[in-house]
């Protein structure tokens, strides 16, 4: 049974980064990844704040990273242009910045 007080506290930090991001155009994200899962989706929010994702695709040739950045892009409502990973490109946490460009 999954925990929903938890899946909760997921929707809402969620909702607060959305308007972080539309209020100062910027956002920055701490991803803890969890690759080879069944899909691609938020699963949990660690002590630090840190939200693990869950990602469908292996961690190789970049496929997890292009996972991410399409999953983030859908989920923010951004350009996939608006995505950086600013650190962990090769690691299991990352630092994710988004920037919402005007329209």
């Amino acid at each position: 049974m999954r925990d929903l007080r938890k899946y909760d506290k997921i929707e809402n930090m969620i909702e607060n980064y959305k308007k972080e991001l539309t209020e100062n155009k910027k956002i920055t994200l701490k991803l803890k990844i969890i690759s080879k899962a069944n899909k691609t989706q938020f699963i949990n929010i660690m002590d630090d704040n840190t939200i693990k994702l869950a990602v469908a695709s292996v961690p190789e040739k970049g496929k997890a990273n292009s996972e991410i950045i399409s999953f983030l892009s859908k989920e923010f409502n951004v350009s996939k242009k608006d995505i950086k990973i600013i650190s962990g490109k090769t690691s299991t946490v990352k630092l994710i910045q988004i920037k919402k460009e005007e329209q």
